[in-house]
């Protein structure tokens, strides 16, 4: 009698980030969460940074669903402590992933910002982001490989209304990753950004409680409605994972079709 073979071992996933250490900043809610959650369920530890406290519900979240889970203290305005935390972080492990979420938006006419509020904006945006990924990045260009997701914006491509800080920083975000891509993708990693269009997220309430601009954008948006957080775990997933090695330097555009328009 003929023995059976072995059924064959089915292929693993290029989405599947089993074995991958990602970290994530400003995760305790809205696209931050998702993302994290995104990348535990495609199998990743999850290293969450964030301003004390605010990332204990989503560390919660990850632990219930068996992920391994690391919380680490960041506030990005503070640029002093971003390599103090970077070396505990790269102590506990090599990182695979960097997703930079964290940001802030304040919303004024451009003639009433204030120095202050426009620091701020650009010290968490944009400088605090830069100095995170010089630091967690350079392993990965040592070692060859690595995955850097930023969140970028449709502002990192309009002008948007009220919100010129939060737009220069978004350009910001777009432009450096196109650099750092041409930098490190010869090194072997690779680094994209994901422009959110409009997301039901604590960013975005001021927008859905204006009536009129509210219809205005769904009027523009073919998928006729408003995204939801989740809509965007899938494209980080994708870019953290093998499937995108040779995307480099792209910002992915997660609209519902907004800017076909």
């Amino acid at each position: 009698m003929t023995a059976l073979a072995e059924p064959a071992t089915a292929p693993r996933s290029p989405f599947d980030l089993t074995g991958r250490r990602a970290v994530v900043t400003g995760a305790g809610r809205g696209l931050g969460r998702a993302v994290a959650l995104g990348l535990a369920r495609a199998g990743a530890d999850v290293v969450l940074l964030g301003r004390p406290g605010a990332q204990d519900g989503t560390a919660q979240a990850l632990e219930a669903e068996g992920a391994r889970t690391e919380v680490l203290d960041l506030d990005l305005a503070d640029h002093d402590v971003i390599g103090q935390v970077s070396a505990d972080v790269l102590a506990a492990g090599e990182v695979d992933v960097l997703v930079n979420n964290a940001g802030i938006i304040d919303r004024a006419d451009a003639v009433d910002v204030a120095r202050d509020d426009w620091d701020r904006v650009l010290d968490v945006n944009l400088t605090g982001l830069f100095l995170l990924t010089q630091q967690l990045g350079r392993p990965m260009v040592e070692r060859g490989h690595g995955k850097v997701v930023s969140i970028a914006s449709l502002l990192s491509f309009q002008g948007g209304i009220r919100v010129a800080s939060y737009a220069a920083s978004k350009h910001a975000v777009a432009g450096l990753t196109k650099a750092l891509a041409n930098e490190w993708g010869p090194a072997g990693v690779q680094v994209n950004a994901i422009a959110p269009g409009y997301i039901a997220t604590d960013n975005t309430t001021a927008l859905r409680e204006d009536p009129a601009r509210s219809a205005a954008i769904l009027d523009r948006i073919p998928a006729g409605r408003w995204g939801a957080a989740e809509d965007v775990a899938g494209a980080a997933v994708f870019l953290s994972s093998s499937a995108a090695d040779y995307v480099n330097g792209h910002v992915l555009v997660v609209d519902g079709g907004w800017m076909s328009r």
